[in-house]
């Protein structure tokens, strides 16, 4: 039995020190982890009062900080990354970036406020933290760290070996990747109309969670907590609706749930009437994701918003701002801009 238990403690041992100091997943999670390291490190060099917009890849690809921040005249940085990650990560990671006057719009896609607690504490950001970044995962709680601490398997180990051969081979550098499809201030570019999949995007088929799903979500809970945190330091918090297929219905009960959580924490919130819903020939490749052209068109509308829901005078976009926005197709159809309270 001793010999047993000896047994079983070696191969967690292993099984630790393998995906703690050995292991790792450069191609896939090493791009995600670089594009969370540049971002943060950027918006800490920007000067209060700054604005941050934070969802998943909501906000890189259909939000453009170049266009918001150009407008409102705010130095911008866009934090989104991609939906899976845990929302307590991407909290703990911006809260110490925002001080006083500081400003923080949160398009949160509809699927991050329903995703529960395992859900969170099982995410692919769990193993990229026990490898990489265990002091923050630390601060997330033993829930989180025993999770993640359990969560990689074997075939996650077999990526990892295949990853690591490919990139030592000098295959999808990291650095090259977010270079070519980010912006300095981390928009997605060089999504075109041209380039989108129409047939792929025709079979896509979301349905919303209903409010009472919203309300209780563990997500729901982890944004109404950083809400009340960073209004508490004098950080205005607006939230905002993501980006969808005009053919996905957004009852009115889920808008006023999403508003509530805002609201009901100190903090804003803002949506278009046409409640960011576009034609499917806006998008790129998923229904979260506009092309650059409808990108442009959508923030320079929620620049408007933002800047009147902030008391700021909003500058008119550039000329190559207003042009690239006029080649999306909905351009004919752009959305009044009129403040939601």
């Amino acid at each position: 039995m001793r010999r047993l238990i000896l047994l079983c403690l070696g191969s967690v041992l292993i099984y630790w020190t393998s995906f703690a100091f050995v292991l790792a997943r450069p191609l896939s999670l090493g791009t995600i982890r670089l594009e969370i390291n540049e971002k943060t490190a950027r918006a800490a060099t920007l000067k209060s009062p700054k604005l941050v917009i934070l969802a998943g890849s909501n906000a890189p690809f259909s939000h453009s900080c170049h266009v918001i921040g150009t407008m409102l005249d705010m130095p911008c940085e866009n934090g989104g990354v991609a939906v899976g990650l845990g929302l307590d990560e991407i909290f703990a990671r911006w809260r110490p970036l925002l001080h006083r006057g500081d400003v923080v719009y949160m398009p949160m896609e509809i699927q991050q406020y329903v995703m529960s607690a395992a859900s969170t504490r099982m995410s692919v950001d769990g193993a990229m933290m026990f490898r990489h970044d265990r002091r923050l995962l630390f601060r997330l709680g033993a829930r989180r760290v025993l999770a993640a601490s359990f969560g990689t398997t074997m075939p996650d180990a077999l990526e990892a070996i295949a990853e690591m051969t490919f990139r030592g081979l000098g295959f999808g550098h990291p650095h090259a990747v977010l270079a070519a499809e980010y912006n300095r201030q981390g928009d997605r570019i060089g999504t075109t109309i041209a380039t989108a999949d129409q047939g792929f995007l025709s079979e896509l088929h979301r349905v919303e969670p209903p409010a009472n799903a919203i309300a209780q979500g563990y997500g729901t809970r982890l944004i109404e907590r950083f809400v009340r945190i960073a209004t508490s330091r004098g950080v205005t918090v607006i939230g905002g609706l993501p980006t969808d297929f005009l053919r996905v219905p957004l009852p009115s009960a889920d808008v006023a749930t999403i508003r509530a959580a805002y609201l009901d924490n100190g903090g804003n919130f803002i949506a278009l009437p046409n409640r960011s819903r576009y034609a499917q020939a806006d998008f790129w490749n998923t229904e979260d994701h506009l092309a650059q052209p409808c990108q442009y068109l959508n923030s320079i509308a929620i620049a408007r918003l933002l800047a009147s829901r902030l008391h700021r005078i909003a500058r008119q976009p550039t000329k190559a701002m207003t042009a690239l926005a006029a080649a999306c197709p909905s351009a004919t159809r752009t959305p009044r801009v009129a403040a939601t309270h």
